[in-house]
């Protein structure tokens, strides 16, 4: 792998770098591991204290969290790999169900909703849900 030179008046070479580098993160298996190996190489060179830490702290976050960022891995199997789905079915779930005009919630009856709103919109599982309900009864739990 070749070495690369961070330089702070060549911002167009570090856009080239970050737009090929995010592409390739997000559409080639191992992407993560490559890059981490990669900017492990990088030479700063006349750049500032703050750029310097911005490089270690990107090193560090990939270290910790490479096992993370299988993107590709995760898009061939059809799974989201953005904070999206998680956002809508936040909005979807809870928010719509909670947050009427005038509603006022206790964290133990709110617990309760949710759950069975989760169930609601979840294939399969509100018919599971209810089957084991009539398989072993209903144990209310405080």
């Amino acid at each position: 792998m070749s070495r690369h030179t961070i330089h702070p008046r060549n911002a167009k070479h570090q856009k080239s770098w970050m737009d090929e580098h995010c592409h390739t993160l997000k559409h080639e298996i191992g992407a993560a591991e490559r890059l981490l190996a990669e900017m492990e190489t990088l030479v700063p060179q006349r750049v500032s204290q703050s750029v310097q830490e911005g490089l270690q702290d990107a090193i560090t976050y990939f270290r910790n969290h490479h096992h993370q960022m299988r993107y590709a891995e995760a898009t061939a199997r059809h799974l989201p790999i953005g904070s999206g789905v998680t956002e809508a079915g936040c909005k979807v779930i809870v928010k719509e169900r909670l947050c009427g005009s005038g509603m006022k919630w206790k964290e133990y009856g709110a617990g309760i909703v949710l759950s069975l709103r989760t169930l609601s919109y979840s294939q399969g599982r509100w018919q599971q849900f209810w089957s084991k309900i009539n398989r072993y009864g209903f144990t209310f739990v405080e």
